[in-house]
């Protein structure tokens, strides 16, 4: 049953891809448009997820000290594979974009588009929503730092001024306060606040289908490289996850949200940040279509190792 239920919430959020496949199709939308989306969803539903997250659970002491020690474990887990990863492919990554892209994919995951509505479905326990909230800031800040650099091979983006002036921060500075004084945002606002970020899902799943339209079948198994990367992502990755958490003190419902979310495919922000630095578009998006495809068989087979 809870091979089922796990297959059918990825199977549902995949079938998100379709219109914009059609979209691309029946040049309805162009090429030069998806870059627009892209934005969208990294500068406005992005945010609005991370606060969505953080108003799902009422704070606590022991909530607060619990939160920290997942966002210091998942920042740790998430940096130590990535450069483990680019390190091993740090010469051709300096010569082949497709490589960078790929070494940010092996690691980076859809964790607020996919995760939240997955860990929604699977776990009972309402704080689980927070946590990832706590886990998609450390992507953040990584994303825009260390992947940034990776990406562009510019190292400008490995610095304080970088990791203080972004809109993780601008995020944290809205959702913290409200999270930790108990504060709810008048239902108007919440309302709008939650559409927002419950519209990551769809639109992510919008520009990826965008994305696939824009290319033939073969390439996706063509590139070796692709299933490489989504090997370490979709098994390597939450097995490393799994492995540590099984050491630590951790309530089972909070093993379950890391691993859940180790496992989660390639973030479709891999795809926005190789939209928005015009490096390695296709790549990215083979990797995220190939790995969010072969998530509907390896999350539910990696949950049945999973205490939920």
């Amino acid at each position: 049953m809870q091979f089922l239920n796990t297959a059918v919430n990825v199977l549902v959020m995949l079938a998100y891809a379709a219109p914009g496949y059609v979209f691309i199709k029946r040049k309805m939308v162009e090429e030069e448009s998806i870059n627009a989306f892209a934005k969208v969803l990294l500068l406005i539903c992005q945010p609005c997820l991370s606060i969505y997250s953080f108003n799902k659970a009422d704070y606590t002491p022991e909530l607060g000290k619990q939160m920290l020690l997942f966002f210091i474990l998942g920042t740790l887990l998430q940096l130590v594979m990535l450069v483990l990863t680019y390190l091993a492919f740090r010469k051709k990554c300096k010569t082949d974009a497709s490589y960078s892209v790929c070494t940010i994919a092996g690691t980076l995951g859809n964790v607020g588009f996919l995760g939240v509505p997955l860990l929604e479905a699977l776990i009972e326990n309402k704080n689980a929503v927070a946590f990832s909230a706590v886990y998609i800031i450390g992507m953040n800040f990584i994303s825009w730092t260390v992947a940034s650099a990776i990406i562009t091979g510019d190292k400008k983006y490995i610095s304080l001024k970088k990791l203080i002036f972004n809109q993780v921060i601008l995020t944290l500075a809205i959702a913290l306060p409200l999270f930790l004084t108990k504060t709810k945002l008048p239902a108007v606002l919440d309302n709008s606040v939650t559409v927002l970020g419950k519209m990551t899902t769809p639109l992510s799943m919008l520009i990826l289908g965008m994305r696939l339209g824009l290319i033939e079948f073969k390439q996706l198994y063509s590139d070796r490289k692709v299933f490489f990367f989504v090997f370490l992502k979709l098994i390597v990755f939450p097995l490393f996850g799994m492995a540590v958490v099984s050491f630590l003190p951790l309530e089972p419902y909070i093993k379950a949200t890391l691993v859940i979310l180790c496992c989660c495919p390639t973030a479709s922000a891999v795809l926005s940040f190789a939209e928005m630095y015009n490096k390695g578009q296709k790549t990215a998006a083979n990797i995220v279509l190939v790995s969010t495809l072969l998530s509907v068989i390896t999350i539910p087979l990696l949950m049945l190792l999973v205490k939920v």
